[in-house]
């Protein structure tokens, strides 16, 4: 058994000794929480090749003619942080992108359009007092140094996504142009499923969307200084219907999301 294990240590060494060596041209990471959000990315790679490390599946390749690592962080702040800090540490990308759904929160937005991620906040970091809610700056473990309140995206890659956005083809729900706005992402270990909270996120954060893992990988990258990108296309309006509506256009607002990446790539 001792041995076996070994084997398998020594092969995904060899795998990603191998992939370092071969990829000459610059390193993307991809992460998306669950399956349907990188599913056109996993059917559009091309080389591909398969490493396990910590239980997680990591699969690098090439897209639109660009190395990439692709990955599932799964739902919520503790696995994006942990999935995103495992990527970097054995890959080192130039840059990172997270793709998937939220729940809109602007009221001029809805299921199947994109919200480009100006900056993203995480919601639940704080205190509850009498007022309610009081948002906390994060900070970092080292150095103890506060963070921004809100991440701010990477310039570069904010507006090559401005960019393709008027060239990607997006799914349309209903017959309905998709409308892609740049904004703020709110994140938050809660599935937003009620008026009141999304009455409190617009006034309180001014988010235009919200999700369960943005706000974590990109405090993870600014921590660590990797470019990085918030992609959210909107499948529900985070209302008391999210949970109905979410079912229903999903898997749409997940594809229009990851074509944009596609598209992304195509400008790096």
């Amino acid at each position: 058994m001792q041995f076996i294990t070994f084997m398998k240590k020594l092969i995904i060494l060899f795998l990603l000794f191998s992939f370092q060596v071969q990829a000459q041209k610059p390193l993307t990471a991809i992460l998306g929480a669950f399956s349907d959000e990188v599913k056109l990315l996993e059917d559009s790679l091309q080389h591909k090749q398969i490493i396990n490390l910590k239980g997680i599946r990591f699969l690098t390749g090439e897209l639109r003619g660009r190395s990439v690592v692709v990955a599932l962080t799964g739902v919520g702040k503790v696995n994006a942080a942990m999935t995103t800090t495992i990527l970097l540490m054995n890959w080192q990308p130039q840059q990172l992108i997270f793709t998937g759904i939220a729940g809109g929160v602007n009221p001029e937005i809805m299921p199947g359009d994109m919200v480009i991620a100006q900056s993203t906040i995480q919601h639940d970091f704080g205190k509850i007092d009498s007022t309610g809610m009081v948002l906390w700056q994060t900070f970092n473990p080292t150095d103890k140094s506060r963070n921004p309140l809100y991440f701010p995206a990477d310039s570069v890659l904010l507006k090559k996504a401005q960019k393709v956005s008027n060239l990607t083809k997006f799914k349309e729900i209903v017959g309905r142009k998709v409308k892609v706005m740049t904004g703020i992402v709110a994140t938050g270990d809660v599935f937003v499923n009620s008026d009141e909270k999304v009455k409190e996120l617009q006034n309180k954060v001014k988010a235009d969307a919200t999700e369960m893992e943005g706000g974590a990988v990109a405090q993870v990258c600014y921590e660590l200084k990797i470019p990085c990108l918030i992609l959210r296309s909107i499948s529900d309006n985070a209302n008391s219907k999210a949970h109905v509506d979410m079912n229903v256009f999903g898997s749409i607002a997940a594809y229009n999301s990851a074509s944009l990446v596609l598209g992304i790539l195509g400008e790096l």
